[in-house]
């Protein structure tokens, strides 16, 4: 995961997100393990702030960005949302997967890299259609 220089993440995602972390370490899901120390590793050097002071160009969970792959030049849009939310064909990606972990916390214009099945994939964050923060959805 290519990291910018800061990563902010809201008082709420990082309280919710280890929650989820604990959760599934307690379920000892060894399908979710890998990913779940990424996502730990990731929030763990982020830097956490109240939901209305992260800034309106960061991603952050139940964010709605729209993705340039930067090898295809194909345009995408997805959610990020926690796992019991998540629906594929609807565009919402659980937490979970290794693109929503790479994407949270960073900001429009910058590139994440993650490694999907079959390749390493590098995206750019073109543009967030949608944060709730700075929409005023604080308890979401």
């Amino acid at each position: 995961m290519k990291k910018s220089t800061t990563l902010f993440i809201t008082e709420t995602d990082h309280e919710r997100l280890g929650h989820l972390i604990n959760l599934v370490r307690n379920q000892h899901d060894r399908a979710n393990a890998g990913y779940i120390r990424t996502l730990e590793e990731g929030i763990e050097f982020a830097e956490v702030v109240a939901p209305q002071d992260i800034p309106p160009d960061v991603v952050t969970m139940r964010s709605r960005v729209k993705l340039r792959d930067l090898d295809s030049g194909e345009e995408s849009v997805y959610s990020i949302v926690f796992p019991t939310e998540a629906n594929i064909d609807e565009g919402r990606i659980s937490i979970l997967a290794p693109l929503a972990t790479a994407l949270l916390g960073h900001k429009r214009g910058e590139t994440v890299e993650f490694q999907a099945p079959s390749r390493l994939r590098k995206l750019m964050v073109e543009e967030i259609l949608y944060q709730p923060e700075s929409a005023g959805d604080f308890n979401l």
